[in-house]
């Protein structure tokens, strides 16, 4: 009976680890593609895998709703004070609090010539961000339902992933 219920248990869990393995590759896809987007300065690329409804607060603190939003907010920046910047992202968080929904923190480090009031650059020109975002299934498709950025103060240690 020990080993039926064992083999029906081990039977469940390969197929759930497969695809919480998909899922992961998914959610970091979408961080590949913010990256690329960015360093592209492609808005609407950059806001592909923004939710509809998804909330958005930016490193100064400004709070957005909605995809609309999302996407001119980022059109702006392009266009403006982040036009030809570089945005470089290691994932630091990724954890699944329910099988639906992740959350992921990433530490990013931005290149560029001008920076919003306030944000200390470093050494090499750059300045940091965590970037926490929570990413849902909806109808099977990974979104970004909530985006907070935060800049790091001049001294905060680097933390990446180990």
């Amino acid at each position: 009976m020990k080993s039926r219920l064992f083999v029906l248990l081990f039977g469940l869990a390969a197929p759930l680890g497969a695809q919480q393995a998909r899922d992961e590759s998914a959610i970091r896809t979408i961080v590949e593609n913010e990256t690329a987007a960015w360093n592209k300065g492609d808005a609407v690329g950059y806001s592909r895998d923004f939710a509809r409804g998804g909330t958005f607060t930016n490193i100064r603190g400004q709070y957005f709703e909605g995809y609309d939003a999302f996407l001119k907010q980022h059109q702006l920046i392009f266009d403006g004070i982040f036009k030809n910047s570089t945005v470089e992202q290691d994932i630091v968080s990724l954890k699944f609090i329910r099988p639906d929904v992740a959350v992921v923190e990433t530490l990013t480090s931005v290149t560029s010539k001008q920076t919003p009031p306030g944000i200390a650059k470093d050494a090499n020109g750059a300045f940091h961000t965590r970037l926490l975002q929570i990413i849902a299934k909806e109808r099977g498709e990974w979104k970004i339902v909530a985006y907070h950025n935060t800049d790091l103060k001049a001294g905060t240690p680097l933390t990446k992933m180990k």
